[in-house]
């Protein structure tokens, strides 16, 4: 009878044991540092997401799972309507245009501005990246040509090959605080890991799989071989953004009777939102999903119409040149290019079991280089003063009330833009705008005459910032213009 009194007492001693080492396993979860995964798409207009209930045609379980589980942020902005500044506002955290990146005509991103990469690495997190990268010097950017490249400054026209790829590395990804980096488009990708998990020399590699798949195993490899370690990962998929191509594998989910354009970016959509399966998959094989917080959003709009606007644009043959990569920016006004709703606007979700609640709809503006503040807060590190963006966090939780922003600015071209609450003020050379955004009509309706005021107040606020920008002003060093988008989308014509 005392051995089976004495085996009870020790059978229990065990079981108080075994829940405070849960306990204090649980805790410890909650008090880690979390894992950062940033996921940013391209061209990727705000309707296709399935869980936005905008267009019917989509197959995106995985990241409607994700939004389902995480916050869908339905006034995500990005801090610029194309490829380069948006790319250069997210990773610096700030506005690109304090450092000079306008436009992807403007400079490559300056070697002594700091990445949310080399901040995060500072915080003892290991970095990496894959996918598509755009910082670099390239053929357009005739202001940086003149300057490094004097040699052939009076060439009427730049070409790829212009550029030699000795000027390329110092702008590489493997030198702004990445740690393992996997980064390219297609097929060539500039490379200091393989897929297989091996570290190699940083290196030009090929390697001829479908591109979105690519992208998707450097993500897997690298969480793979950092699991053990808080770790910060940057996925820029390539996709939807032209050129459009699919395998059968994901073309095959999408028979209806559709223009062939957008069936191609569905089947890409479809790839990534595999991807997006995938990768957590593998978080939960770790044991990290729980605390692992994943951003995901488009880099800008959907291109749409095209700098000649053509409305039959959904028509337009796949071989045949034009602007339309399938995506769509329904409900908003305007496409990529534009500061617009349809060029700013992205599908925004924010993932993070342990710290955010499930099945949450943020209806309150955020921009994209809030993502590089959060990151950093969560990292147990101060948010620098020079970053624009804040700790989303505790207003996704409802700690926090009110707008994150007191305003949200952009500087594009000949447009400029400024967002404070629930108004919109755009200028556009002589044509000036007011929207309440956040009604059904949002952008349909100007409403400038009835309230002359408001107009003039959100006038000055962009003022003020503008004055601050590497180069002051309301509108862009650059002769480019969207005033053909204005005519199409605005006046009609």
């Amino acid at each position: 009878m005392k051995n089976v009194t004495l085996l009870l007492i020790c059978t229990l001693l065990f079981g108080i044991s075994c829940s405070q080492n849960r306990g204090q396993d649980s805790e410890k979860k909650k008090t880690d540092r979390p894992n950062v995964i940033i996921i940013y798409t391209d061209d990727h207009g705000f309707a296709d997401l399935g869980i936005q209930g905008q267009e019917k045609d989509l197959k995106t379980p995985n990241l409607d799972k994700l939004a389902k589980e995480g916050v869908l942020l339905t006034a995500g902005y990005v801090t610029a309507p194309q490829c380069v500044p948006s790319r250069a506002g997210l990773l610096a955290g700030r506005y690109q245009e304090r450092f000079g990146v306008d436009q992807n005509q403007s400079i490559p991103f300056p070697l002594d501005e700091k990445m949310i990469a080399q901040r995060m690495k500072d915080a003892g997190y290991m970095t990496g990246m894959a996918g598509k990268w755009h910082l670099e010097p390239n053929h357009v950017q005739k202001r940086w040509i003149v300057e490094n490249l004097p040699e052939i400054a009076n060439k009427e026209r730049y070409e790829r090959q212009d550029i030699p790829f000795s000027k390329k590395i110092p702008y590489k990804a493997t030198e702004k605080g990445f740690d393992f980096v996997y980064q390219g488009t297609r097929q060539d990708y500039w490379a200091n890991y393989t897929l297989e998990g091996e570290r190699i020399e940083k290196q030009m590699i090929r390697n001829d799989d479908y591109r979105l798949d690519i992208q998707t195993q450097a993500t897997v490899s690298f969480i793979d071989m950092n699991h053990d370690n808080p770790f910060f990962f940057y996925l820029a998929y390539y996709a939807p953004h032209v050129p459009l191509e699919a395998t059968e594998k994901y073309l095959s989910r999408f028979p209806e009777d559709m223009p062939e354009r957008r069936r191609l970016c569905l089947a890409m959509l479809s790839a990534i939102d595999d991807g997006v399966g995938l990768i957590k998959e593998t978080l939960r094989k770790y044991g990290i999903e729980e605390n692992t917080i994943i951003f995901f959003a488009g880099d800008n709009g959907a291109p749409l119409v095209g700098h000649d606007p053509d409305p039959n644009f959904k028509e337009i043959p796949v071989n045949v040149r034009a602007a339309w990569d399938g995506s769509l920016n329904t409900p908003w006004i305007g496409e990529k290019g534009m500061l617009s709703e349809g060029g700013i606007r992205t599908p925004f979700v924010v993932n993070w079991p342990i710290g955010l609640p499930g099945g949450k709809v943020y209806r309150r503006p955020v921009m994209a280089f809030d993502f590089a503040a959060t990151a950093l807060a969560l990292a147990g590190t101060k948010v620098p003063e020079e970053l624009d963006g804040v700790n989303i966090i505790p207003y996704l939780t409802g700690v926090e009330q009110g707008d994150p922003h007191a305003a949200l600015y952009w500087r594009f071209w000949d447009q400029a833009a400024v967002r404070s609450g629930d108004w919109k003020y755009i200028i556009s050379k002589e044509r000036e705008y007011l929207f309440n955004v956040e009604t059904d009509l949002h952008e349909k309706e100007n409403l400038i005459d009835l309230h002359p005021e408001t107009a003039q107040k959100l006038k000055e606020l962009l003022e003020k910032w503008s004055s601050e920008l590497k180069y002051p002003g309301i509108f862009g060093p650059t002769a480019r213009s969207a005033e053909h988008w204005f005519d199409y989308y605005f006046e009609g014509e």
